[in-house]
């Protein structure tokens, strides 16, 4: 089980990991299972980990040192038999060092450290990510498009994509998106991918782990993708919504984000429906 800690504000991130009982604040009409207990007896991995704050930070380190915690509301303690995976992109050690990350949490999580190699130096990857994006990006969005053309798969693979698989997958799914014919071409592909620049790469060049310290800026990485991901985000916006008929909750689900951020970008980019 997976949850993207960096994509939900702190007080729904409780909620989300260790579960709420009913009346524990607004909304809450139900009690909820948390991710914790659905995961029990299996695997969770916790991505963006450097998200939480010190309050989960010390609710996340009881949780490794006794297998014990209490959902949102509750005084009842729940025992789990969970494994954590943990991720991140930065380097915890120095958010140690600024006091931004506990010491203990750090250690009690760098028990086994393994590094994933940036995409740019395993391109043999990318023909089955490709595919791999492309079928499930179609099936999500209803479209029957089934290949990707000789020369879309060549700017592809001359990509860095200093984004790295993140990058990939945004990349095909904006491609499907715009794509009017059951192959994509190179006019699908992201301007930045049909002309790439040189751009700072998003991973250390030493290959090491962000959990041991030694990978590259975060915030550099951060500049990588911002600049990589020069997608319209307007006109990628109209589309999917034009896509599914102005349905929001759908162009949000299409579109990998919350309902409200959906309709903040829509006032904020002044999207309006025409028909």
């Amino acid at each position: 089980m997976e949850i993207s800690c960096g994509a939900l504000p702190e007080t729904l991130l409780e909620s989300e990991l260790f579960g709420h009982v009913r009346g524990s604040f607004t909304g809450a009409i139900r009690d909820k299972e948390g991710r914790f207990e659905l995961a029990d007896g299996g695997t969770i991995l916790l991505d963006e980990i450097d998200a939480f704050s010190q309050a989960l930070q010390v609710k996340l380190l009881r949780v490794l040192q006794e297998r014990t915690f209490e959902r949102v509301g509750d005084t009842r303690t729940i025992k789990i038999d969970v494994r954590i995976v943990a991720a991140t992109n930065h380097r915890l050690l120095d958010l140690v060092k600024q006091g931004k990350f506990r010491e203990d949490l750090y250690y009690r999580l760098n028990v086994i450290t393994m590094t994933l190699p940036p995409l740019r130096q395993r391109k043999g990857d990318l023909p089955r990510l490709i595919d791999y994006f492309l079928t499930r990006s179609a099936a999500t969005m209803g479209k029957t498009i089934t290949a990707v053309n000789p020369e879309a798969r060549e700017l592809l693979a001359r990509y860095d994509w200093p984004g790295n698989v993140r990058e990939l997958e945004h990349a095909i799914e904006r491609a499907v998106i715009l794509a009017k014919h059951p192959t994509i071409t190179a006019d699908d592909l992201p301007e930045s991918v049909r002309t790439p620049t040189d751009l700072p790469s998003a991973e250390a060049q030493n290959g090491q782990s962000p959990l041991n310290g030694d990978a590259a800026s975060p915030d550099a990485a951060d500049a990588a993708l911002k600049d990589a991901l020069k997608i319209p985000e307007r006109e990628l916006i109209l589309k999917t919504l034009e896509e599914v008929r102005w349905n929001r909750s759908e162009a949000a689900r299409r579109l990998g984000v919350h309902r409200s951020t959906l309709y903040q970008k829509i006032r904020q980019l002044g999207i309006l429906r025409t028909s």
